[in-house]
């Protein structure tokens, strides 16, 4: 049931509402020992000696010897502990490690930008910061969607402000920008571009003067579309060049969720939440339900299996019961819209999630999806956008209100953003190097190969 790539519905959508919470909230809850099948961009399975290798001790981590103590097991245990280090403290703290992190996998891995509902018309454009690049994305008049960086190849100025450019009341306006359905103009010195990044007119200059057109493009971002929504790669030659395809990073999960009409669904409601912590505590936290039971009671009510076992044994794959009589994730564990068509009997009862990295985490009930997408902005601090997903035929009732659906999500987010920022704050302390993942944490494990895979060492 998903459109093809560039394409959408072209009937005018309503503005996403959407909503700024004081305090910091959420991550989606799921998580499982054995849920080895949610982790979408699994990165190759590390040998112990690898691990240890990649991992450079601190200067206090040493032993009584005197050795640097690499081992990723937990102290004063077997190698064949369950218990298993997390990733060095330093790699969520050091403003060191993050800028590698954007150079070697924000701005090299498919990162997740937004809805296509968002551009529906020729013209229609957005300004995405990702990790400190700027990005322009815009619909063309043939109905493709381009990327661009946001940057003029004469002098280097932006084409377009930024939704966070803060210019004072007394700022002069500039002439510029996305010119409806025709153009995109430098306020600079009114270079011209079409739509697809194609340079068309330069005043007072012409190719006797050195300007060859087809050498002064836009410099391209790659987009590709998967249900509904659109990714952007800031190194397009290199991905292609490495054969590294949108597909290739969602692994199994599109197979998984086939049945969810994704394309097909519109954002209904919006919540951005500032988030004190790094982007891997959150994934971390997202990819486990060992917390559930002591920071998700009203999520339990709805779904006990999260707090059995420690959150251990879920069946993702097949999806997650709710309790006796409850199909959804809301307060009452009910709704009276009506589940979407073509989902099996499991789907309709029971509650999915997948994690394609690195900053798309997904969660499907059978009448509506939570969408996150991550943004990490420094260390520290990660901004995490919330679309909650319906089907249109429900959006167009009368008595249709999602409110039940958000402000339980948005309950258990915050919930979620208040302890990942107590973890933020307590790695922070002199005496924390490592964390330990417990078994029914395994799928951490692969957020710490993927990190290791893609960064290399990281002492």
């Amino acid at each position: 049931m998903r459109k093809s790539q560039n394409q959408i519905n072209r009937k005018k959508v309503p503005s996403i509402p959407e909503s700024r919470p004081r305090n910091p909230p959420e991550n989606v809850p799921s998580v499982s020992e054995s849920l080895r099948i949610r982790i979408q961009h699994a990165a190759p399975v590390f040998s112990e000696s690898y691990l240890q290798s990649a991992l450079i001790a601190r200067p206090h981590d040493f032993d009584e010897n005197g050795s640097a103590d690499n081992s990723m097991t937990a102290p004063n245990s077997s190698k064949n502990s369950s218990l298993q280090k997390s990733l060095p403290t330093s790699c969520y703290l050091t403003a060191e490690f993050f800028a590698r992190e954007k150079e070697l996998i924000f701005y090299r891995e498919w990162f997740l930008a937004g809805r296509e509902e968002q551009l529906p018309n020729a013209g229609d454009h957005l300004v995405f910061d990702v990790a400190g690049e700027s990005i322009l994305v815009v619909r063309t008049k043939e109905g493709a969607l381009k990327g661009h960086y946001n940057v003029f190849r004469h002098r280097g100025a932006r084409l377009c402000p930024s939704p966070d450019d803060a210019a004072g009341p007394d700022a002069p306006g500039l002439s510029g920008g996305v010119l409806g359905a025709s153009s995109i103009r430098c306020p600079y010195h009114h270079w011209s571009y079409g739509l697809d990044g194609k340079l068309l007119n330069a005043p007072y200059l012409k190719e006797s003067d050195g300007l060859g057109k087809s050498d002064f493009s836009l410099y391209p971002v790659g987009i590709e579309c998967w249900g509904g929504f659109f990714f952007l790669n800031l190194s397009p030659e290199l991905a292609m060049s490495e054969s590294r395809t949108l597909a290739d990073q969602f692994g199994d999960a599109a197979a998984r969720v086939r049945r969810y009409p994704l394309a097909d669904l519109r954002s209904a409601h919006r919540i951005v939440y500032d988030v004190a912590g790094n982007w891997k505590v959150i994934l971390e936290n997202y990819n486990e339900c060992y917390h559930c039971g002591s920071i998700h009671p009203e999520l339990c009510e709805v779904v006990p299996a999260f707090r059995q076992n420690g959150g251990a044994g879920l069946e993702w794959e097949r999806g997650i019961p709710h309790r006796d009589g409850a199909f959804t994730y809301t307060k009452s564990g009910v709704s009276d819209r009506a589940p979407f068509p073509g989902l099996d009997d499991n789907e309709k009862v029971r509650h999915k999630g997948e994690l394609i990295y690195p900053n798309f985490m997904l969660s499907l009930s059978a009448e509506h999806v939570a969408a996150f997408s991550l943004w990490p902005q420094s260390p520290g601090r990660t901004r995490v956008i919330c679309d909650f997903l319906f089907h249109p035929d429900e959006i167009a009732k009368s008595s249709f209100d999602p409110s039940d659906a958000v402000e339980f999500w948005d309950l258990v987010n915050r919930q979620d953003w208040e302890i990942c920022k107590r973890v933020q704050q307590g790695m922070n302390s002199r005496v924390h190097h490592f964390g330990y993942y417990a078994p029914m944490e395994d799928l951490s494990l692969d957020i710490r190969n993927y990190i290791i895979s893609r960064v290399g060492n990281v002492g």
